[in-house]
């Protein structure tokens, strides 16, 4: 039986994206967009000035949501900022200008975007654009100094580099990218994993046979990064420990390359100490190689007509998370493995259990490798000592979520 997830509305983090009048208002429509690509619900709010910069029907093409403009909209039977600062774990003004910074100082309310801004229940985050000379003046400087000294406004930004007028210096806005970093960093403080370490292990494995051959496998590391990036954003502190993959970092999370089982395996002895007290939970999405060459040539092994291919005697590579549940004396960490097999739904399923039996780990990701190995999608079921969920199609994204879903109640 295959079920499709539906949405967890309440699970997913909200951004309040506010955009004023600023020739880097454009910019704000990257930070839409990765803040969509992270999971993030985005709310959409632009000044009237803004809209002469940005057509608000790109904010909400990108958003999914309609745009905010007004704070007297008719069609709106309400308080809409005060609806829009309810919803919202995190406001965020991108760009804001040196009235915005002004007006948020001294608790003016006199628009939907400053309104939000001041009853918003959570924090609030500014990323200024202005010219150099703007930054610099001292009405600016002191606003931000008011700011700071409330404790309700973080500032990302500015940098600097060409602005518009094509003057160089202090005042051009963050680039995109750090601005939604900053505002994931702001988000993980409030979600259901906040506290937590959390180690993650992705990709494959290369075991050298020579100086440019290798055993392998074809994992992609996908899944694996899915939940590195899913478990930060909902407020773990994670260690992603990542095989042979080329993949760019998730926002926030702490990355350590590597390449074979025994460096993997070195990692991880290396993130969660010797009492294994580094880490509330070990996620071993790596799809490690269960064999190696049992020595590996120093030099380039070359084809000889006249004689056999060499003989390529293997050695068993360690197993990891077998490895550290034999070291665990109490309930932490929890262990969740990955059983990726070839065969139908039962096979996979039994070969699932007797996993989560032998290796002595809290719960199993069952997969068959035919659904997974290469797609953007996946399809698994999740095995625990109470038995065994339906298997669910869905994006990796999803189920990254799904599975932290479940490692939430396992660390309760």
């Amino acid at each position: 039986m295959t079920e499709r997830p539906r949405p967890n509305e309440s699970r997913r983090r909200v951004v309040a994206l506010a955009v004023t009048g600023s020739i880097a208002a454009y910019k704000a429509v990257e930070v839409a967009r990765l803040l969509v690509k992270a999971g993030h619900r985005v709310l959409p709010l632009m000044t009237a000035s803004a809209t002469r910069f940005v057509g608000p029907v790109t904010l909400s093409g990108i958003c999914g949501e309609p745009v905010a403009t007004d704070m007297w909209d008719p069609t709106y039977p309400g308080e809409l900022h005060v609806a829009l600062a309810d919803r919202a774990d995190v406001v965020a003004i991108v760009s804001a200008t040196a009235d915005v910074l002004a007006r948020l100082a001294h608790g003016r309310a006199d628009d939907l975007v400053a309104a939000t801004a001041l009853c918003a229940k959570g924090p609030v985050l500014v990323a200024p654009a202005m010219h150099p000379r703007m930054w610099s003046h001292p009405a600016t400087r002191a606003n931000l100094a008011e700011l700071a000294r409330q404790g309700r406004v973080s500032v990302v930004g500015p940098v600097v580099g060409p602005v518009a007028s094509g003057d160089v210096g202090m005042g051009r806005m963050a680039e995109p990218v750090e601005i939604a970093r900053a505002i994931e960093e702001l988000l993980a403080g409030a979600g259901d994993l906040s506290g937590r370490r959390v180690v993650v292990t992705a990709g494959p494995t290369f075991e050298p046979i020579d100086p440019v051959r290798f055993l392998g496998n074809r994992s992609s590391g996908r899944m694996g990064f899915a939940l590195a990036a899913r478990a930060r954003a909902r407020g773990a502190d994670v260690v992603l420990v990542a095989g042979p993959v080329a993949l760019p970092t998730p926002a926030g999370v702490e990355r350590r390359d590597v390449e074979t089982a025994e460096q993997m395996r070195a990692a991880l002895a290396d993130a969660l100490g010797p009492d294994l007290g580094g880490a509330d939970a070990v996620v071993m999405a790596a799809a490690v190689a269960d064999f190696r060459p049992a020595s590996a040539s120093g030099t380039k092994i070359k084809k000889d007509a006249s004689s056999a291919p060499p003989a390529i005697a293997l050695a068993q590579n360690p197993d990891l998370i077998a490895e550290i549940a034999s070291k665990r004396s109490g309930p932490k960490p929890v262990l969740v493995a990955f059983a990726l097999e070839t065969g139908d739904d039962a096979s996979v399923l039994g070969y699932a259990r007797r996993k989560l039996e032998q290796k002595r780990v809290d719960l199993v990701v069952a997969n068959a490798a035919h659904e997974s190995l290469g797609h953007a999608d996946n399809r698994v079921a999740l095995v625990d000592a109470a038995g065994a969920s339906p298997f669910v199609a869905a994006t990796k994204d999803a189920l990254a979520d799904r599975i932290l879903d479940r490692l939430v109640t396992l660390l309760g």
